[in-house]
């Protein structure tokens, strides 16, 4: 039996996942994205939700001799998710290298996806965090930990896809989590995507832009659309 995936696109997969998030009925909630790939998912929910929408910047830390794997994450604030069972495969001066490379990439798509604007206000907030799949789940991991420490009041994590071994590590950090597809042979995000292409930053800018317009601000941060 031939398959097919069950989302179209990112653009697809947000407003199904947009559909399962209004069935919650959060009240006032204040919605981050995960980008680059969550930009697309995010503003599909947030066009359904309309609230407080940003981009919350989180990246990997990938293994040197191995980019597209990682032992972690660390977010906009330094807030740092550590895998332990892989993280002695690396170096602690090497680690340290890697963590300041990606705090410096950090700092630039922070600036450029956000103009250098802060976060929205969350404390005592609920916060949905959203990506557009869950491989590892080390930057949904960081981001739930700078939430934290910015005291929300509750952590909503959703997600069109993710793998169980992510699930496992995520849902004891978040307060709930909401994932559509979970496929039994999981090997990749895009696998669930029909259509499927890395987004760049100004993908993303253009993205954000289109967003605030639809709605009258000139905000590329998206913020209070």
């Amino acid at each position: 039996m031939l398959w097919h995936p069950p989302f179209e696109d990112r653009a697809d997969a947000g407003r199904k996942l947009a559909g399962e998030i209004k069935r919650r009925s959060f009240i006032n909630p204040v919605i981050l994205a995960i980008p680059r790939g969550g930009a697309e998912v995010g503003i599909q929910v947030a066009r359904a939700i309309p609230c407080e929408f940003s981009l919350l910047v989180s990246r990997k830390l990938p293994f040197p001799d191995n980019p597209e794997s990682g032992f972690g994450a660390i977010a906009e604030d330094g807030s740092v998710f550590i895998i332990q069972e892989v993280a002695s495969q690396v170096a602690p001066e090497r680690m340290e290298k890697i963590m300041n490379t990606q705090r410096a990439v950090i700092r630039e798509r922070v600036k450029a996806l956000r103009d250098d604007r802060p976060l929205p206000e969350i404390r005592d907030r609920v916060v949905i965090l959203i990506d557009d799949g869950l491989a590892m789940g080390s930057t949904m991991n960081a981001a739930i930990l700078l939430c934290r420490k910015k005291e929300a009041a509750r952590i909503v994590v959703a997600v069109p896809v993710a793998g169980r071994n992510a699930i496992a590590r995520i849902a004891p950090a978040a307060d709930s989590l909401i994932v559509l597809e979970t496929p039994q042979d999981f090997r990749a995000v895009a696998q669930v995507y029909r259509h499927w292409r890395d987004l760049t930053d100004e993908d993303v800018r253009l993205l954000m832009l289109g967003k605030s317009r639809r709605h009258g601000t000139g905000s590329f941060a998206g913020v209070d659309l």
